[in-house]
């Protein structure tokens, strides 16, 4: 079944494009993932949203989502409420609308 994972960041100043370079090759280092956007949803926010083949294939790339993150860490600032870098959600698709 088809499920989907989104996580928000906060990019420090200046470091956008830092940020949106590390996940240029993203299709070919997470296995099973379908499709995925990087959304901009504010001064330095945004939110990666990606379809998976399945939540076990979500749960499976968790080791190279890890690496990646790792590889442009400094370029984050903390979300606050005790959230660290990242706000990450993921589930199975309940309900397909188009």
């Amino acid at each position: 079944m088809t499920a989907f994972n989104a996580v928000r960041f906060k990019v420090k100043p200046g470091r956008d494009q830092d940020f949106l370079d590390a996940h240029k090759n993203i299709g070919a280092e997470w296995p099973g993932l379908r499709h995925a956007s990087i959304i901009k949803t504010g001064e330095q926010r945004y939110c990666i949203i990606a379809e998976w083949e399945s939540t076990d294939a979500i749960v499976a790339a968790r080791p190279s989502m890890i690496v990646t993150l790792n590889s442009f860490r400094d370029t984050l600032e903390d979300l606050g409420g005790g959230l660290g870098v990242t706000d990450a959600v993921s589930g199975p698709v309940a309900l397909t609308l188009k």
